[in-house]
């Protein structure tokens, strides 16, 4: 089972120009390599079987013969081979000579692609020897290799597990590039043969083209330029070669290496499909195309079936999508809190109210909460002490998360109120009949209601807004007190998954570690997460522990983001566990989680349903009123089977 994705590879062989048996030979090695990798579709250079800086040897009968002859060698070469094969070469026909990409594969020529925009400027003299695929007449084809093969920029091949189109090199850097109309058409994957020479900063620029590409394009992207062997009279070619998808960088070979290279990587077309599927201005861009388009319709080539093999995935699967990584964390943490505050500070102005009630545990989400709050005060210029943190201890408050609590309300200057419940929620079990003794839901949600009903008590007293602190993850999971913390006035974390709560909480800490906040908030980040319903043990420490009871939130939020996200199947979404969390979780126990994760997603959709307004920062969010909606009597039976299965 391949779970939608797609081996595909790039290679940049070593080139000696204008000599086509000896390409032949390090295109053929690269080849061989991709095939017991299990490629399926490989891309080379542009005009890599003659080399790209033959200049006005193009002209020569002899060179475009010897072209042809090699091609007819890795035909033979691949007559036993699985591997799709895209290579560069020049074709002549009618008075013409094109700048080609050839499809083969199991001996033959699927097609031929001309490129359609011609450099003619700077370094560039290309309409010295080549026409435009423009110049084509429709349905053109060629006799090449003792086959007449279609010529055309129009092409679109289907495999076993995709669509791919291809363009060259210039077509790229067009206003408009062939490769938007090839996606809009339904190509999954995009091929680019290159030749691009470097000079300085165009390596950065190009990448910004691939990524901007390949992300407005939402399709896989396999770039092969040529290299080393290319003739330095007048230019150097470095030898890039990348994979994308949807604008991700997946894998690209070391610029100026002297030896061949070959770069692989999987292309998960299913995402690329689901993400064009959400997305429905694609759609709509593609019907509007089709609808004012003058050009030759695409023709569809069928390629031959491939041999099932087994998968194995070389990109990389993050344990956890939703945390910034690499370079840009700082700017990403930077962001979201931004969003989290302004989105505040919006409603704080619109409601006129200067005060703002949050109830402090000392564990991480009303830690970020109170943050995000603090950040908005300071941004509409309001006095701290209109921040009002309850401390409402009960049953199973421990001495540390209250201990944090103050502390860190003290450290940022709010205005701070202690109410103990315990002697309230005594009452309320006697009234209502229940043992104190039986430590059941209603021992535990009477005390989350209870204190909610406490700050929305404050909040009408001091005319002021009360701050939901619940995140993401307990709402997808349904770890909230229904009309107790999974009620607020505005929500400031509804739209943050909790182990991205953590990482914004160590984040604050670590950009002022001289603040008096920033060890109280390095010790939040290390407690137990717990809801302390439960009284501590015998030692006063925390006894009801939140992944013990519902699992890892590094878990449910990775199944979160995929299933949310992209809307995989449980199949893929333990498949992409296994690899992400190799060595950490035992498959067994991945799978447990994930039918725990579907049970309660399915079952907990009526306390979402009436959520909150708060703000959205990622991709994912379940507000009911923008990005998620379901029936709260929806059936998950297909989606536990499918599990159970497993």
């Amino acid at each position: 089972m391949n779970h939608g994705f797609v081996k595909v590879a790039a290679a940049v062989p070593e080139v000696q120009v204008a000599h086509p048996k000896s390409n032949l030979q390090s295109i053929e090695s690269l080849v061989i390599q991709a095939e017991g990798h299990g490629v399926e579709v490989i891309t080379l250079p542009e005009l890599c079987l003659t080399g790209y800086t033959c200049g006005d040897l193009f002209h020569q009968q002899l060179l475009l013969d010897e072209a042809e002859m090699a091609l007819i060698q890795l035909m033979n070469f691949t007559r036993s081979l699985d591997i799709i094969t895209i290579v560069g070469l020049p074709v002549a026909f009618n008075g013409a000579l094109y700048n080609c990409a050839a499809v083969i594969q199991k001996g033959k020529i699927l097609g031929l692609v001309p490129k359609t925009y011609i450099p003619n400027y700077s370094e560039f003299y290309e309409r010295r020897w080549f026409a435009s695929a423009t110049d084509l007449p429709a349905e053109a084809s060629v006799w090449l290799c003792g086959q007449q093969v279609q010529l055309s920029a129009h092409l679109l091949f289907h495999t076993s597990y995709c669509v791919f189109g291809i363009e060259l090199c210039e077509d790229l850097w067009a206003p408009i590039p062939p490769s938007s109309t090839l996606a809009l058409a339904g190509a999954d994957i995009i091929f680019n043969l290159s030749a691009s020479n470097d000079v300085v900063g165009k390596h950065a620029y190009l990448m910004q083209l691939l990524r901007q590409q390949s992300a407005r394009c939402l399709c896989g992207y396999v770039y092969a330029a040529a290299g080393f062997g290319e003739s330095t009279q007048d230019t150097v070619f470095s030898g890039k070669a990348m994979i994308l998808e949807n604008g991700t960088l997946l894998a690209e070979a070391n610029p100026h290496s002297l030896q061949p290279q070959l770069i692989e990587s999987e292309i998960d077309v299913e995402r690329i499909r689901a993400e064009r599927r959400l997305k429905t201005t694609f759609a709509a861009c593609g019907a509007h195309t089709a609808a004012t388009s003058t050009a030759p319709a695409f023709v569809t080539v069928d390629t031959a079936l491939l041999t099932p093999r087994e998968l194995e995935l070389t990109r990389p699967v993050a344990p956890n999508p939703f945390v910034p990584a690499g370079r840009d964390l700082d700017a990403r943490c930077e962001e979201i809190f931004a969003i989290q505050a302004e989105g505040l500070a919006k409603r704080l102005r619109h409601t006129g109210s200067q005060t703002a009630i949050i109830g402090i545990s000392g564990g991480l989400d009303s830690t970020l909460a109170l943050l995000v709050c603090v950040r908005a005060f300071d941004l509409l210029g309001l006095d701290r002490q209109g921040i009002v943190g309850v401390t409402m201890p009960g049953f199973g408050t421990s001495d540390r998360t209250h201990g944090n609590a103050v502390a860190l309300m003290t450290a940022l200057g709010i205005r701070q109120r202690e109410i103990n419940i315990s002697a309230a929620v005594t009452q309320h079990f006697s009234d209502i009949g229940h043992d104190p003794a039986q430590q059941d839901v209603t021992y535990e949600n009477s005390q989350a209601r209870e204190r909610t009903q406490i700050l929305m008590d404050l909040a009408n007293q001091l005319n002021g807004l009360v701050i939901g602190t619940g995140d993401l993850s307990e709402l997808a999971l349904g770890w909230c007190t229904y009309n107790g913390d999974h009620m607020s006035m505005y929500g400031v974390n509804t739209g943050v998954p909790k182990t991205l709560v953590r990482h914004l909480v160590r984040w604050v800490a670590a950009q002022h570690p001289e603040d008096s906040a920033s060890p109280i908030l390095i010790d939040i980040v290390d407690t137990p997460i717990s809801p302390e319903l439960i009284p501590a043990n015998e030692n006063g420490e925390i006894s009801q522990k939140t992944e013990d009871l519902v699992g890892p939130y590094e878990l449910h939020d990775f199944f979160i983001y995929y299933a949310l996200r992209y809307g995989f199947r449980p199949s893929k979404i333990l498949y992409l566990a296994q690899h992400a969390f190799a060595g950490a979780y035992a498959s067994n126990i991945l799978k447990h989680w994930l039918q725990n994760f579907y049970r309660r997603f399915f079952s907990q959709q009526f306390k979402r349903s009436c959520l909150p307004d708060g703000p959205k920062v990622g991709s994912v969010s379940l507000s009911p009123r923008s990005d998620w909606r379901m029936p709260s009597d929806a059936c998950r039976e297909a989606w536990l089977a499918e599990c159970e299965n497993l």
